[in-house]
């Protein structure tokens, strides 16, 4: 089960972190309700909208992979402090963009400073998932989703407070309200965050983006990433223009933005403790693009369903795409970083960079399609029928996983446990090799290799739980570096004194 007993610098590490994430999450969410309006006033379209929302992503998928790559030199401390006080900074500044007169001029402004705040989003989101994995690495998914949690409800309170402040003060009081919180924020993670001491060394090439994506499974995790954000940002752009037939005020209207960040933020936790302890994360993230797909069928509702658009089929379907967002995104991350450090790449601050780049990349780029096609897509052809697009998108990443994971079962080494009376070497075609056979392949590899074989003739169940797939057991330590024994998966005995070479 998951383990409250954290040290004092990883109670301190989870609280400034988390705190990050809800006020970080309250200042892209906060405009959701009523920028569409405002750029709308402005001359905008909801194409050009589309694109405001979507450039800030674009520039976070092109830049969050050279913070990974980089991290271990910058030191995740300073990038984590300086991308928040970037990001603090250029809320406050999008708050006064109703005061710019002309619709170029506008436009042109928003984009600007979108991509600033992208280069310090991209920078605080990296560096924050590369700390979780090192100060909780026995708990990574766990707590990456008790952290999502924050930011899930960030999500709930951005929308609400906005439209409130909104109301009450028009444009530029809730960007300056909540920026400057986030600001408050980041003086006091400078103070409180650990830092991690650097580990470069310049004479030896490490791992990069180009080995992580060469891995089949971490590929598929990236996707999962990149439709689920994708379903995200599509909202983000349109559900606002969508509800308008329904009528509804700027607090009411927060509210059902707030609907599936906060199912998101109550099922991230439980999806955390599901794929660190009990399923296959890749089984959870299948799951999650049926329950987004089904969603999206509702909120349209989707053109080929013989429906009404009404604001309870509208909630049910927020409701759907809150659980699809927890069941992909919890999963991923950890999936991805476990893959890749099973498939060879090393378990430290660089694997764990690497990994929180692409996550944050490939996240960032599906981010920049949704709202961009579905701005697109509203302006030509309306809400409902537009909805295709990500149903089709995430039917077609739900059968991806599937396929991967037939392949990936069959592909599996047919482990089975012997009983104590059952000798360890048995004839060639069974699972295991016998004396002449291992021998002989065992001198192929480094002259002439004798074993002791003075333990137990019999496979224990210990030792089939210290397999070379268990990253945790001595064993696998020791045959990762010994290649060449460690295809037995136990069947060597390892320990110094038991194998030696001879003349």
């Amino acid at each position: 089960m998951f383990s409250l007993n954290f040290t004092k610098r990883q109670w301190l590490t989870l609280f400034v972190i988390g705190l990050a994430d809800f006020c970080n999450a309250v200042c892209v969410s906060l405009q959701a309700p009523f920028f569409p309006q405002e750029a709308e006033k402005k001359g905008a379209t909801a194409t050009e909208y589309g694109l405001v929302f979507g450039v800030f992503e674009l520039v976070v998928f092109v830049i969050s992979p050279v913070y990974g790559q980089y991290l271990n030199r910058i030191g995740p401390k300073v990038l984590f402090n300086g991308g928040i006080f970037t990001t603090a900074a250029s809320a406050i500044c999008f708050g006064l963009l109703d005061r710019v007169q002309g619709h170029t001029s506008f436009v042109a402004l928003a984009f600007t400073i979108r991509i600033v705040e992208a280069l310090g989003n991209a920078a605080f989101l990296t560096a924050s998932f590369a700390i979780i994995a090192k100060e909780f690495p026995n708990n990574v998914g766990t707590t990456f989703a008790s952290l999502e949690t924050f930011f899930g409800l960030g999500l709930i309170v951005g929308p609400m407070v906005g439209g409130t402040l909104y109301s009450v003060g028009g444009y530029f009081l809730p960007f300056v309200v909540l920026g400057s919180a986030l600001f408050v924020t980041a003086l006091l993670t400078a103070c409180v965050l650990p830092k991690h001491p650097h580990a470069c060394d310049a004479g030896q090439a490490g791992p990069n983006l180009k080995t992580v994506l060469k891995i089949p499974g971490v590929v598929v995790c990236a996707v999962g990433i990149c439709a689920t954000s994708a379903s995200i940002g599509f909202l983000s752009a349109t559900l606002e223009p969508h509800l308008r037939q329904f009528d509804l005020g700027p607090i009411l209207l927060g509210m059902i933005f707030v609907i599936n960040g906060g199912i998101y933020a109550l099922a991230a936790p439980i999806c955390g403790l599901l794929v660190d302890r009990f399923i296959n994360p890749k089984i959870s993230s299948c799951m999650g693009s049926i329950f987004i797909a089904a969603g999206f069928c509702l909120v349209g509702p989707i053109s080929f369903l013989p429906m009404e658009t009404k604001l309870g089929t509208v909630i049910a379907g927020l409701v759907l795409h809150g659980l699809g967002i927890a069941s992909q995104l919890v999963a991923s991350f950890s999936d991805a970083l476990r893959t890749s450090i099973q498939h060879g790449l090393p378990d430290n601050i660089e694997t764990y960079g690497l990994i929180s780049g692409l996550w944050t990349s490939t996240f960032a780029l599906g981010a920049f399609i949704g709202p961009s096609v579905s701005g697109a897509l509203y302006d030509s052809i309306g809400f409902r029928e537009s909805t295709i697009f990500i149903v089709g998108l995430h039917a077609l990443v739900a059968v991806m996983i599937a396929i991967f994971l037939i392949i990936e079962k069959r592909q599996a080494n047919p482990y089975k446990e012997l009983n104590p009376s059952e000798s360890l070497l048995k004839s060639r075609d069974s699972l295991f090799f016998s004396n002449s056979s291992l021998d002989k392949s065992l001198k192929s590899h480094r002259g002439s290799i004798t074993i002791d074989q003075t333990g137990p003739g019999a496979l224990s169940n210990l030792m089939m739980c210290n397999s070379y797939n268990n990253k945790q057991c001595q064993w696998s330590s020791r045959c990762e570096r010994h290649d060449t024994l460690g295809q037995y998966y136990g069947s060597v005995d390892m320990r110094p004194g038991h194998i030696e070479t001879l003349a």
